[in-house]
């Protein structure tokens, strides 16, 4: 996700008596693994607005020639991204912040072949640790959804919009760019212009002295280095204060002293434990790898994605990226895109980087992804309801028996691949507490029941 925070030059007292005071604001958090601000024991939690009531389009968010005051909603006191507002913003980033294209070229588009399957809407599950089930369709409203694909065997079988989301504008994907960051290094590495088993002070001498000096690519990939970061949002202290900060693409006090950008801030990260040992979420780790692929192409991340995939594909969009002050892209959480063409890329992962009839990513990048990483490792982490899973690549391994692997975003937003049911399912949300394990109960086994429904089609 976007990682400058709206907070980012707040009073660290001020930060803390947000926590207390606005228990349902997501402080515009990086990653999975961030916990939204929970409430505070003293104060009662202030019940959320439904999907319903909370759509965009109805509020009128931004709505008017100009907007009225009581419409209007900015990036310098925070309000775009807090709930409800951040439903609108999640589809507008690009009116908000800096960014920087991710052309898909001149070529035409290649669109889904349709065999539309209305029968999807009623597949019914339970959700975990309940008795009572769920329609699909249900657990879109649900999870405030603003846009599903499912694809299977490549044919487009089902689609909805919700929000302010149509198919012709595009969403923040969160950290799910992470997943794109990843395969992009895996390339690299499967191409042999980069050798994950050197260390990111062989490809980036200005990391030498940080943490991530000793580390190996590899580690970095798979997110086991040993960091002093902490992302966790309640604390007036946390590294990602400082982070957030260094880049906050708005100007900066006069009496700022710190970093200025993400690959600035870098540069001190300072060591905590050893690296390979553990897995440790870590979004530094994102935007550590963008910069080594930059070093080693060239280009930036936004460039060789559009290279190397956004024009090779027959994208319907082009997608674009938040970038820094200094025009960095954030490779850990900065990409919007439109939903078919997440789903394109999806398919492309599905079918081991095929693409009528062209190797566009090696096989071999895929086979890696899928094999995941060491269980035990990812477990230290503490991701209880996700038992049994790995990281790998900068993607999530479920370990499960069909195979299933994903790219996953805070609010909601996923691409999850079923090799097994030959099944891409894209969501794009805006769900008001950021930590996936606030929809996980009732998305993954939605996800799982469409699978075991699709296996039994032709």
């Amino acid at each position: 996700m976007s990682l400058f925070t709206p907070t980012a030059f707040i009073n660290p007292l001020k930060r803390k008596a947000s926590a207390l005071l606005l228990p349902m604001l997501c402080l515009w958090p990086l990653s999975g693994q961030v916990q939204a601000i929970v409430a505070s024991p003293v104060l009662p939690a202030p019940a959320l607005l439904s999907a319903q009531d909370s759509d965009p389009t109805t509020l009128g968010w931004m709505q008017g020639f100009p907007p009225p005051p009581e419409k209007r909603l900015s990036v310098a006191d925070g309000s775009f991204f807090t709930f409800p507002a951040l439903r609108y913003s999640v589809v507008h980033m690009r009116e908000f912040l800096p960014t920087v294209n991710v052309s898909r070229g001149i070529t035409m588009s290649q669109l889904f072949p349709k065999a539309i399957d209305k029968a999807i809407a009623e597949i019914e599950f339970t959700p975990w640790h309940s008795h009572k089930t769920m329609t699909f369709a249900d657990s879109l409203w649900h999870n405030y959804t603003d846009g599903i694909v499912v694809l299977h065997k490549g044919k487009l079988v089902y689609e909805d919009y919700f929000g302010a989301l149509t198919p012709k504008n595009k969403h923040a994907a969160m950290s799910v760019t992470k997943s794109f960051t990843g395969t992009l290094a895996a390339m690299l590495v499967a191409e042999g212009a980069l050798d994950d088993t050197k260390t990111v002070a062989e490809y980036v001498p200005e990391l030498t002295d940080s943490a991530f000096g000793d580390a190996t690519v590899r580690q970095v990939l798979d997110m086991t280095t040993g960091l002093k970061y902490s992302e966790d949002y309640a604390d007036p202290d946390a590294e990602i204060w400082a982070y957030s900060t260094a880049g906050n693409p708005l100007p900066k006090p006069k009496e700022y002293q710190g970093p200025v950008g993400y690959f600035e801030y870098l540069q001190q990260v300072k060591k905590q434990g050893e690296h390979g040992e553990a897995f440790a979420y870590k979004t530094i780790n994102s935007d550590a790898l963008g910069w080594i692929i930059s070093r080693v192409t060239g280009k930036s991340v936004a460039e060789l994605l559009s290279e190397k995939i956004w024009q090779r594909l027959g994208m319907e969009q082009d997608a674009y990226y938040q970038v820094d002050e200094l025009g960095i892209p954030f490779a850990g959480g900065g990409l919007s895109a439109g939903l078919r063409d997440m789903a394109r890329f999806g398919e492309l992962i599905r079918n081991q980087g095929r693409w009528k009839n062209k190797q566009i990513i090696p096989a071999a990048v895929i086979a890696d992804i899928q094999q995941g990483a060491d269980p035990e490792a990812f477990a230290k982490a503490g991701y209880n309801s996700l038992k049994g899973w790995s990281y790998r690549n900068m993607w999530w391994v479920t370990h499960n028996n069909n195979g299933a692997f994903a790219a996953r975003g805070v609010h909601g937003q996923t691409i999850y691949i079923d090799p097994k049911a030959e099944m891409v399912l894209v969501r794009f949300a805006s769900h008001p507490v950021a930590s996936n394990s606030a929809n996980d109960a009732t998305s993954l086994p939605a996800y799982q029941a469409v699978a075991d429904y699709l296996m039994t089609k032709d």
